[in-house]
């Protein structure tokens, strides 16, 4: 009790002053320890489905008033004693301690705790790996663009976590914990919609759209409902790394997030498609063929429920959550978001954001589907993300060096071009499919295609994260940085579903009917009716592939748009003065647009 009332009076230990132990907490990547920052600084990894991209937490960049922040915010924080930095594993000589040895150097709890974070963010990879990769690959069995575009409506609650990040972090049980008061019933919910997904969802997916079956949007609002769960968690458990790792190593649980997520989705995603392959279950592990891959959705999801299931039991069970006090509102958090949004060069890189990849839609959510209605298959798409993994990897490392040796969003710039190019080459790739089917050159030159597009969104994720540090106002820092990194995911996510029902709506072809059919000629543009066409005996001639249109379309908008709005103008904002981005500065220093 008496140390609360001195805590008021006394200085931090690193020589802060009271009054900015508020503003160490959001430098520290949360709004006064809170989970909305997540700090988005340069320790990224694009996603390798691109349908999501995941900024990572680099929290190595942290000042000491983050440390400092995180410290005061325990159970175990006493000013009667010194904090005992040897324990967090930090460096000899860094007043910081910031920065670890090694990961072998930590303390055995620190190492547990790591790896119970790796734990957490790979369940949640699981169910995004498929929401935002696997399904849309099967869907294109069943349904038209225009409607996995409605499924790709599911993504949109990792885009939009902003929106209620302030709610988990305000509102917790004292007796159950702040962040197990959310972890422990979302993945209860998510195991349990898991489970009774997995034995409807093969169902579902094979009657959606039929007559009598269930809509898309009913189907999507499963899946939309488990990356709701996916992102609410991710809002807690970034959190509880906070205090998970001891001050001196909190920078590891940007690792932690980075291998745990990857490899989940890495499993959901490459793994389970040739998995799920016959073709690859044939080649490769039947000395008899079958009628289906080794591995089932259905089977998938009902395997991982349990498992969510299991985790939560033994997370309740046996981790016990250290104690700390809530600091920031809820209406807190939401006043600083609206004041950021009222800076006006906010307000133009938040337009440059949302109207940026809009070039490079049609390549990114139609080329891989394109290729599978063509006859790619699953197995060789498997094969191709699987190969381009490692190289998505290694190029991340050097598109980092590259932020350092050039101003950020010159680089990013020459990703953009390259991007576009990219969209380019990939409508070459798929004009020249070959007639007899996939060979082994043009498996080669779709691995090429598909290494240059990662590559090149590779530059423009690690620039434009490079850029947001620069310019993040770090006394609030969490809520700056995850504001930034919110507006640039939904310039990824939301045109999507516009740009896949376009290319229905831009396709045209004719079903021709079986010689002895008395059925006149009708349309076959969307996958129902192509399939009924085909299961009729009837061939479906395509007159106007509405994807080759589509994609012009999107990369001439990209050209206009870059040469017109978007390079002038975030070499312009690069240029600005610190205090155009910040909260304090005179308004008037800004240039006006």
């Amino acid at each position: 009790m008496g140390t609360r009332a001195r805590r008021t009076k006394s200085p931090t230990h690193n020589g802060t002053s009271p009054g900015s132990s508020k503003e160490a907490g959001t430098t520290n990547g949360h709004a006064n320890g809170n989970s909305i920052g997540r700090a988005k600084g340069k320790g990224t990894v694009r996603r390798m489905n691109s349908n999501i991209e995941l900024s990572r937490r680099n929290i190595s960049h942290d000042s000491s008033e983050a440390v400092t922040a995180n410290l005061m915010s325990r159970e175990s924080f006493s000013l009667d004693n010194d904090p005992d930095f040897k324990t967090a594993g930090s460096t000899k000589g860094n007043s910081n301690n910031v920065a670890s040895n090694g990961f072998f150097d930590m303390p055995e709890q620190d190492q547990k705790n790591f790896g119970l974070l790796v734990l957490l963010y790979f369940l949640q990879g699981i169910p995004l790996g498929l929401a935002t990769g696997s399904v849309p690959f099967l869907l294109k069995q069943h349904m038209s663009y225009g409607e996995i575009g409605i499924f790709s409506l599911a993504s949109y609650p990792y885009s939009l976590k902003l929106l209620w990040s302030p709610i988990v972090d305000a509102v917790w049980s004292p007796k159950v914990g702040r962040r197990k008061s959310w972890i422990l019933p979302i993945q209860l919910l998510s195991g349990i919609g898991m489970l009774w997904l997995g034995s409807h969802v093969e169902g579902m997916m094979a009657a959606t759209g039929k007559t009598g079956g269930p809509t898309i949007w009913n189907f999507t609002g499963w899946w939309f409902f488990l990356v709701l769960m996916c992102a609410t968690q991710d809002i807690a458990v970034d959190g509880w790394a906070l205090t998970l790792l001891s001050p001196g190593n909190i920078s590891y649980a940007s690792t932690a997030q980075t291998v745990g997520l990857t490899a989940g989705q890495f499993l959901s995603y490459t793994v389970f498609l040739a998995f799920h392959s016959k073709d690859f279950a044939n080649r490769w592990f039947r000395a008899t063929p079958l009628d289906h891959g080794l591995m089932s959705l259905g089977g998938y999801l009902t395997f991982w429920g349990w498992a969510y299931i299991a985790v939560t039991i033994g997370l309740g069970l046996i981790k016990r959550e250290e104690r700390t006090r809530n600091e920031d509102g809820i209406w807190d958090v939401y006043k600083i978001m609206w004041g950021v949004l009222k800076l006006r060069n906010i307000q133009t890189i938040i337009i440059v954001h949302l109207i940026a990849k809009i070039g490079f839609q049609a390549n990114d959510g139609v080329t891989n589907l394109k290729l599978l209605d063509k006859g790619f298959g699953t197995e060789n798409m498997a094969l191709t993300v699987l190969i381009d993994f490692p190289f998505e990897i290694a190029l991340g490392y050097y598109a980092g060096k590259w932020s350092q040796e050039f101003t950020p969003m010159r680089l990013w710039c020459w990703g953009f071009m390259g991007r576009l190019v990219a969209a380019v080459l990939a409508q070459l790739t798929v004009a020249i499919f070959p007639a007899e089917g996939v060979t082994s050159w043009y498996l080669l030159v779709v691995i090429g295609e598909h290494i240059f597009s990662t590559f090149t969104n590779t530059v423009m994720f690690v620039a434009v994260s490079a850029f947001h540090a620069k310019i993040a106002d770090p006394v609030i820092g969490g809520t700056y940085m995850t504001l930034l990194a919110t507006v640039c995911n939904l310039g990824g996510t939301f045109p999507r579903f516009f740009v896949l029902r376009l290319v229905d709506a831009f396709t045209t072809a004719t079903c021709t009917p079986p010689p002895l059919s008395k059925e006149a000629p009708y349309s076959c543009a969307l996958q129902p009716d192509k399939d009924a066409c085909l299961a009729a005996g009837g061939a479906c001639t395509v007159q106007r592939d509405g994807y080759y249109s589509v994609n012009v379309i999107c990369v001439a908008l990209g050209v206009a748009t870059f040469v017109l709005f978007i390079r002038p103008k975030v070499l312009r904002l690069q240029a600005l003065p610190m205090r155009a981005w910040r909260l304090s500065g005179d308004a008037s220093s800004s240039p006006k647009y």
